[in-house]
């Protein structure tokens, strides 16, 4: 399974485009569309490379899913979790009891989890609260 396009529209609706790079709530240098990896202050990047790094963060989200999740999965759970974790980070998801309910196959459970990771730099953002809600709805949808 691959992330699907629904992943990747879900990611640049949540993370939006810098074209410079910028701290992020959590205080990572971000850019693009939510990238991190490399980042340095003063970075600029046009939207043609900002979804190249996009497709890039996701396939490691991907690979990251393929290697925890042992559990078969739809194409919508499959979206949602690589949206997660490119945005909390595989070391987050490995640790979480998300991971240890889908797992031990309690899908619902699993799903609810989502709406726990909603701070950053320890305080409640609405955007994250939107965006668990919408990973949520897509990991249920099919």
């Amino acid at each position: 399974m691959t992330p699907s396009k629904h992943a990747e529209a879900l990611v640049q609706k949540f993370e939006g485009f810098c074209s410079k790079s910028y701290r992020c709530p959590a205080g990572v240098l971000t850019i693009g569309y939510g990238h991190t990896r490399g980042v340095k202050q003063g970075d600029v990047c046009s939207k043609e490379q900002a979804l190249l790094y996009l497709r890039e963060d996701l396939q490691s989200a991907a690979n990251t899913v393929d290697f925890l999740v042992t559990v078969p999965l739809t194409q919508g759970q499959y979206d949602a979790l690589c949206c997660f974790i490119f945005n909390i980070g595989a070391k987050k998801f490995r640790g979480s009891t998300l991971l240890r309910k889908l797992n031990d196959g309690d899908y619902k459970g699993a799903a609810d989890e989502l709406l726990r990771w909603t701070k950053a730099g320890g305080r409640e953002l609405s955007g994250l609260v939107k965006r668990r809600k919408a990973e949520r709805s897509l990991f249920l949808s099919d």
